[in-house]
């Protein structure tokens, strides 16, 4: 077990520090100058340059000088002390993900702050859409090629293939006309609260929507994948043998068929998981909801490449511990795994 976990663990870290590399070039290569993206007509050279200065763009990237003489082609010096590099994987290792160029606060507590928003709302919706996909494509599966089997195939390929922000603005509608639900933000402008209770209740009302959008979406799939991994399961021979021996179509289920069914389940998951957090940008788009894709679309909008890198740094490490968490939870579900 601790060979497998340290295994896993190990090429987490390795992934980790390829996807630290890849995301400083990225935003130092590819967009050009980062000093010249702020926005400011009355911005001279000197301020450019002042800026560059400010936020340490005037040291080298890497600070290697080649030589071009005939003996000595190819030849490079390093040092680390004067280079962007290791002052960013240092500030990294410190928890500082540098400062934003637009509000001039440290990157790391702007997306805490919209990252706390997100987790609320894609935890939530994760938490339902599990229970709710996963219970409606095992009664599908236990039920097959009745109505209970066919309205559910139907409901999660409809559901599964809505556009999000298509869908979002649907139930915005319908909601705030209905049901009088709040139009958006995380809470009513210039509302006096009573309680502590009366702001979360309120905190509540304006998560609704969203959250309930992000369940509809992602329970419509893992009701499918659910329903397929259990019929798959009943086509196996050990399942023949359990029903030779007499036992109930749910006592199958329960004891032999449920847990290899959750295998497939457990993936596409824990892959959802990262994923979402950068996916949950349309939703919170529609909903006005300030989350990490809120904060993202602002710092594309505005150029600020430090939000932007810190932010893609986040999101890259979210799928990455998701799918360490997918690895670990195979290997309790799998006994196969467990004996290798």
């Amino acid at each position: 077990m601790s060979k497998y976990i340290l295994k896993r663990v190990g090429w987490a870290l390795l992934t980790i520090g390829f996807v630290v590399v890849l995301n400083f070039f990225l935003f130092r290569i590819l967009p050009g100058d980062p000093a010249r993206s702020v926005k400011n007509p009355r911005l001279t050279a000197a301020g450019i340059e002042a800026v560059r200065v400010r936020f340490g763009l005037d040291q080298p990237i890497i600070n290697c000088v080649e030589s071009f003489t005939p003996l000595q082609v190819g030849q490079c010096w390093i040092n680390p002390l004067e280079t962007q590099f290791f002052r960013y994987v240092i500030n990294l290792l410190q928890g500082d993900l540098g400062i934003s160029f637009h509000t001039q606060r440290p990157v790391a507590d702007i997306l805490a702050e919209n990252l706390v928003n997100t987790v609320m709302l894609v935890g939530f919706g994760t938490i339902l859409a599990i229970i709710f996909g996963i219970l409606l494509g095992v009664v599908a599966a236990w039920k097959s090629r009745t109505a209970i089997d066919y309205t559910a195939l139907i409901g999660g390929l409809i559901t599964w293939s809505l556009p999000t922000f298509w869908f979002g603005i649907i139930l915005l509608f319908w909601g705030t006309s209905h049901f009088d639900l709040p139009i958006g933000g995380k809470f009513t402008v210039g509302a006096n609260y009573a309680n502590v209770w009366d702001r979360w209740l309120d905190v509540a009302r304006h998560l609704l929507l969203p959250t309930l959008t992000y369940t509809i979406i992602f329970a419509g799939e893992y009701t499918l994948f659910m329903r397929s991994a259990v019929l798959e399961i009943f086509s196996e021979d050990y399942i023949l043998t359990a029903k030779a021996k007499g036992l109930s179509t749910f006592q199958i289920l329960r004891n032999h068929a449920l847990r290899n069914a959750m295998l497939p389940t457990v993936t596409i998951v824990a892959l959802n998981l990262g994923l979402t957090v950068a996916g949950a940008i349309q939703i919170e788009a529609v909903f006005s909801w300030p989350g990490l894709g809120q904060a993202v679309v602002e710092a594309v909008a505005r150029q600020d490449y430090p939000v932007m890198q810190g932010a893609f740094l986040l999101l890259a490490i979210s799928v990455i511990f998701a799918n360490l968490i997918a690895d670990l939870l195979y290997f309790y579900l799998d006994p196969r795994i467990q004996t290798e």
